[in-house]
């Protein structure tokens, strides 16, 4: 699959995007302890206790994420997801790491890869990698690739020719917000959203045009509108998603090698394929591919 979601937006690009439906962010956070071999409905693998970790909580690995988010965080609230395709990755990472308890917490996006967050051992939230990034936080090597989709109302009359007229929206602190400013220039200055539910809403309620977002997300919540919205096109970033750790965290190499084993062992591969295929509803590799113009 190809990569892709957020990218940090260089100040100078976001004080030129209008903050639009930018409520303040709610911050939840949430413990399951292991239970029979399961994190919530995770039945995770591997070896328990094969890695050592120095968490900052006692016997937990403490995840922060942009929650929820369908196929990768399953749930409507924070205290109701209890599995999908990055919280069972991390449940993983717990039960090879020997850690009874995994707690999660509802963090914005924006504070996430501008390192301004704090009392956490990684981060889970569909994050592409970037040197701009690099600069405040860490980051594990690549475990997913998405493109940056474009997301309509059913039926809209958008297309690659004439999407640059159109009246589109972004969410703060992404990959597609900086795309769409440097790359696809639009001719109205873009609206700006907190989180995807936001610019979803004013998508169906017809505020906007066309939404921008990691084609694996868009897919996602395209589902979850029931057939109201759909993802028609996608622009190639080659970006990836990777675990972002706090700056110089003791855990990171560890915590590398756990990931690179779960790639090796074919858990990532089983965790797409249970959880990410039924979300997207499909195969992102057949949403047609976009040239900008």
């Amino acid at each position: 699959m190809v990569t892709n979601r957020p990218r940090i937006v260089a100040a100078g690009l976001l004080a030129l995007l209008s903050i639009a439906g930018c409520g303040t962010p709610s911050t939840s956070a949430n413990t399951t302890e292991a239970s029979g071999g399961s994190y919530g409905n995770c039945k995770v693998t591997g070896k328990r206790g094969e890695f050592t970790l120095k968490p900052v909580v006692a016997d937990t690995l403490s995840v922060q994420g942009d929650l929820p988010s369908p196929g990768w965080w399953n749930g409507d609230t924070v205290a109701a997801i209890k599995d999908g395709y990055e919280y069972c990755m991390a449940a993983t990472i717990a039960h090879r790491a020997g850690l009874s308890k995994l707690a999660i917490e509802n963090t914005p996006f924006d504070a996430l890869v501008s390192g301004r967050t704090q009392n956490f051992d990684m981060a889970l939230a569909e994050i592409s990698i970037t040197d701009e990034r690099k600069k405040v936080v860490n980051f594990s090597a690549p475990y997913f690739a998405s493109n940056i989709g474009v997301m309509v109302k059913k039926g809209a009359s958008v297309t690659a020719g004439n999407i640059r007229k159109l009246r589109l929206g972004v969410k703060q602190g992404t990959a597609g917000a900086l795309w769409v400013a440097g790359t696809l220039k639009p001719e109205q200055q873009p609206k700006v959203f907190a989180n995807d539910s936001e610019m979803s809403a004013a998508l169906q309620a017809g505020q906007l045009d066309a939404a921008f977002q990691d084609v694996a997300i868009m897919l996602g919540s395209a589902v979850k509108s029931n057939g109201l919205l759909e993802v028609v096109g996608q622009y190639s970033t080659g970006e990836s998603y990777g675990a972002l750790y706090p700056k110089d965290s003791a855990n990171a190499e560890t915590i590398n090698k756990i990931i690179e084993q779960m790639k090796s062992d074919g858990t990532l591969d089983q965790l797409s394929a249970a959880y990410l295929s039924k979300a997207f509803g499909g195969d992102p590799a057949r949403v047609p591919l976009w040239q900008a113009s």
